[in-house]
C-alpha cells in the first residue's frame, strides 16, 4: 500500500486550506497513493498559537468535509483531514475519515488535550478503529501520541497495521532550524515517533504543517522503530511510501497483558 503523509503550509484562510487540500489530494491519485493525511486541524488551522485562525462555524465545516469527500471521491484516494469541529459540547480537534468512494466513514476526536487547548477545545471520550482496502489502522492527535503512549496502543492491540499521527510542533515566527533527523539535542518528538513504533511492532506515521522551525519533521517509522523516510524540515510537499502491513505484526502490543496490573493487596 502506498500511503501518503502531506505536510502544506499554514493556510490564510479556509478556502486557501481546502485549495491546498485539492492540489495534494490530485497529486496523491497521480502518485498511486491509496491513503493521505494531513495534519492536525489543519482546517482551519490550530488555535492557541503564533498565527491567526479564521472562524470555522458549522456551515462551514459540513461544507468543507462534503467538498473534500467529492474530491476523495474523484481523486479515489482515501482522506484523513485534520479539522476542528463544532459540537454541543464545543469545539473540538478531529479528523474525519473519509474512504475513496467519498464516503464519510466517522470521526476521530482528540481526547487528550495539552494543557494550553483546555481553554480552546473540549476533549473527546471514545477512540475507533478504521479500515481501507483490508488495512486496519488507527488515528492518536499530537499531544496523545507524544504524552500518552496508550492512544496508540489502544489501536496497535485491535489490529491496527499503522497509527496515524497528525501534529504541530514548531513555528513560523520562531525557533531553532533542526539540521538532523533524530537529533539528541533535538526536541524529543522524533525520538516519540520511534518509540511509538518499536513497543508496538507497527508502523507511526507523524504529519507536521510545513514551517520555518519546525520541531518535529514529517516522518514514517517502520515497525522496527527506524525512520523509513522523512520530509525535509520546512519543505512543503507530500511523503510518499510504500508501507508493507504483513510486516506490522503487533507482536509486542500483542504482549500487552493487562491483567498483570492488579494493585496489589494484602491477603
Amino acid at each position: 500500500m502506498i500511503i501518503g503523509l502531506a505536510s502544506p503550509r499554514i493556510a490564510a484562510s479556509v478556502d486557501e486550506g481546502l485549495e491546498n487540500v485539492k492540489r495534494m489530494l490530485a497529486e496523491a491519485s497521480a502518485r498511486g497513493a491509496e491513503i493521505v493525511c494531513f495534519p492536525e486541524a489543519y482546517l482551519p488551522g490550530l488555535r492557541g498559537l503564533d498565527f491567526e485562525v479564521p472562524e470555522f462555524d458549522r456551515k462551514q465545516q459540513e461544507q468543507a468535509l462534503r467538498t473534500v469527500s467529492q474530491w476523495a471521491r474523484a481523486f479515489r484516494v482515501a482522506t484523513i483531514l485534520g479539522m476542528e469541529w463544532r459540537t454541543e459540547a464545543g469545539r473540538q480537534i478531529v479528523c474525519s475519515v473519509i474512504d475513496s468512494n467519498g464516503e464519510f466513514l466517522g470521526f476521530q476526536t482528540k481526547n487528550q488535550l495539552d494543557p494550553n487547548e483546555t481553554p480552546l477545545y473540549v476533549p473527546g471520550n471514545t477512540r475507533r478503529i478504521f479500515e481501507i482496502n483490508r488495512v486496519k489502522f488507527g488515528i492518536a492527535i499530537c499531544h496523545e501520541g507524544w504524552r500518552y503512549p496508550e492512544t496508540v496502543r489502544w489501536a496497535a492491540v485491535r489490529g491496527a497495521k499503522i497509527v496515524f499521527h497528525p501534529q504541530l510542533t514548531g513555528s513560523d515566527q520562531q525557533g531553532v532550524v533542526l539540521k538532523q533527523w533524530g537529533d539528541p539535542y533535538a526536541p524529543y518528538y522524533e525520538k516519540a515517533m520511534m518509540m511509538r513504533s518499536i513497543e508496538n511492532t507497527i508502523y507511526f506515521a507523524s504529519i507536521n504543517y510545513a514551517m520555518r522551525y519546525q520541531e518535529a519533521a514529517t516522518s514514517l517509522i517502520d515497525p522496527s522503530g527506524n525512520c523509513q523516510a522523512y520530509l525535509p524540515y520546512g519543505e512543503e510537499g507530500v511523503l510518499f511510501q510504500t508501507i508493507q502491513p504483513e510486516k506490522a505484526t503487533g507482536f509486542l502490543a500483542s504482549r500487552y497483558a493487562p491483567e498483570r496490573y492488579r494493585e496489589f493487596t494484602e491477603e
